[in-house]
């Protein structure tokens, strides 16, 4: 078999990576082209890294983030509450792995939302799944699975995301359907899979939010039972800019 059939062989059983670097050592003097095991290695390697990418730019692209912005791009330090250690611990992933959640607060500006998209988007380089709702969307998406009929669906898709972010919450009044709905969504992740939840009023303000004990109770039971919180201060951002 000739150089050209096996990278024709290489596209056709879709070694997109594998391909482009045999095409880039094919492209060097002979005498500085790999051969044997070395060969193999290296565009197995390179196969392993693209597809890596592919997932990647995949997992970025279906988390529908409101921010495209990367853990790096968070400040830290004591103006905000929020320290460099405390921002590396969550960035190794861990609360993942556990099944916990994140809760952001803080006034409006402070960078709720954008520290949010920050976890998300590292998950996302983790190959973990991750989506992004704004709590309004994340309610017409409801309402509309129950007239369509497709609830159940929603909820099994739901409850197989490693990560997902509620921006927002507290701002758009729910009815009793809708908070029966978070409970659902709540007790199908409990312990399993990590929500990340921002909001401008305090955690302690939440349940008189959902404004039924019974639900309230039950809801924050799984919401803090094991989170993580960050409260965020410090002028608003936008004005900054």
């Amino acid at each position: 078999m000739n150089k050209t059939q096996s990278l024709e062989q290489m596209q056709e059983l879709k070694l997109s990576g594998m391909a482009s670097s045999y095409r880039s050592q094919l492209a060097l003097p002979v005498n500085q082209q790999l051969e044997g095991h070395e060969l193999l290695a290296y565009l197995l390697q390179a196969e392993k890294l693209h597809r890596g990418n592919d997932r990647m730019e995949s997992l970025l692209k279906t988390a529908r983030f409101r921010f495209n912005v990367t853990s790096q791009e968070i400040e830290c330090g004591p103006e905000r509450n929020l320290s460099k250690a405390s921002w590396s611990s969550l960035l190794e992933g861990n609360y993942i792995q556990s099944g916990e959640n994140i809760l952001i607060t803080g006034p409006t500006g402070c960078g709720k939302s954008f520290a949010a998209c920050a976890l998300g988007h590292q998950a996302c380089l983790m190959g973990i799944k991750t989506r992004y709702f704004n709590m309004n969307r994340l309610i017409e998406t409801i309402i509309m699975a129950k007239t369509e009929g497709s609830y159940m669906k929603l909820l099994n898709q739901l409850e197989k995301i490693p990560v997902i972010i509620l921006d927002d919450f507290g701002i758009h009044p729910i009815n009793k359907n809708l908070k029966l709905a978070l409970l659902q969504i709540m007790e199908d992740r409990y312990a399993k899979k990590s929500l990340i939840i921002t909001a401008q009023m305090p955690v302690s303000a939440w349940h008189d939010y959902i404004d039924e004990p019974t639900l309230a109770d039950a809801i924050m039971d799984r919401v803090t039972a094991k989170c993580h919180r960050i409260e965020l201060k410090g002028d608003s951002r936008r004005k900054k800019k």
